[in-house]
């Protein structure tokens, strides 16, 4: 009997590879990160007061830091775009003093609350200014809904 075989056809390797498939998944991961984004956003929630002031731009790859007195007088840090934290307004200072040694021209800003009061604001400015913070800047909200701006 005799048996019949094909003959088998030999195959180059290839040596290309079919990136279409990444290109969906990278598309895919593109819409779902412009998605949670803004979702991302950290902060404390304060209802700003209202000023029309010209926006100072940001000083590109410096973070700045960001003194938050919420309605009820609790004070918030944050450095850069992560978390704010509350601490305690002396830690606040400490912690400012010691970045402002290492990075003299990081910005400082302060955002206070519309309804906090203002001693609560002036007590945040001199802890500031104790840390040997020379310049704030002030956080407001602008009246026609844009985005926050710094007087």
């Amino acid at each position: 009997m005799v048996s019949y075989r094909p003959k088998r056809l030999k195959r180059k390797p290839m040596g290309e590879i079919n990136v279409v498939p990444y290109i969906d998944v990278m598309l895919v991961l593109l819409v779902i990160f412009m998605v949670t984004a803004p979702m991302l956003t950290q902060g404390v929630d304060v209802a700003l007061p209202k000023a029309d002031a010209k926006p100072v731009p940001p000083k590109e790859g410096i973070d700045p830091m960001t003194v938050t007195v919420d309605q009820e007088g609790t004070f918030f840090l944050q450095i850069g775009t992560g978390k704010a934290e509350q601490k305690p307004l002396e830690l606040i200072s400490e912690v400012v003093a010691e970045i402002k040694r290492d990075k003299p021209e990081s910005p400082v800003y302060v955002e206070g609350d519309a309804g906090a009061r203002y001693e609560w604001i002036v007590a945040a400015l001199v802890a500031l200014q104790r840390a040997g913070v020379e310049g704030v800047g002030l956080l407001t909200d602008p009246p026609e809904g844009e985005s926050k701006k710094r007087l």
